[in-house]
């Protein structure tokens, strides 16, 4: 049974793993440790099945917004739906904390994770150039509105997007 846990500095070689076989340019050690104990903006979990890390993803809460930093599952369990519980997860935190939208990027080729996304409500809003690396891959910025008008926020009487 997968549960969704806070992630933790036990943590971190079981995610490295995961991490390195999920992308091309692998956050470190260090980067991970500094989200879970000293970023306060950051929110990180895992997910796990009989304590074994299958999964974990993280986000920046910010004023009225969170964005999604990170999300991975071990290449070994993909498709079971860990990726979703995640997110839904991530969603559910982003709503206790009152939050207006959350956002994400997503390689323009990782249309399995694009439509993970569309499914659970977010949608396209906007494109990053060459944002990828090492092969300087365009990034679709995706949102998922949680409170106000679809496809548009407001700052007072200013529209922003």
């Amino acid at each position: 049974m997968i549960e969704i846990k806070k992630m933790l500095p036990k943590h971190l070689k079981e995610v490295l793993k995961i991490e390195s076989f999920s992308f091309p340019l692998p956050w470190s050690e260090q980067s991970f440790y500094y989200e879970i104990v000293n970023n306060p903006y950051g929110y990180y979990v895992v997910a796990t099945d009989q304590d074994k890390v299958v999964g974990y993803g993280g986000m920046w809460i910010l004023i009225d917004e969170c964005h999604i930093t990170t999300i991975a599952v071990d290449p070994k369990r993909r498709g079971e739906g860990i990726g979703r519980k995640i997110l839904e997860h991530l969603i559910e935190k982003a709503k206790e904390n009152d939050l207006d939208w959350i956002s994400l990027e997503v390689r323009i080729t990782n249309t399995v994770a694009q439509k993970l996304y569309k499914s659970l409500g977010f949608e396209v809003v906007g494109i990053r150039k060459g944002y990828y690396l090492p092969n300087n891959e365009d990034a679709i910025i995706m949102r998922l509105m949680l409170r106000g008008e679809k496809g548009n926020v407001y700052y007072g009487d200013r529209h922003i997007l």
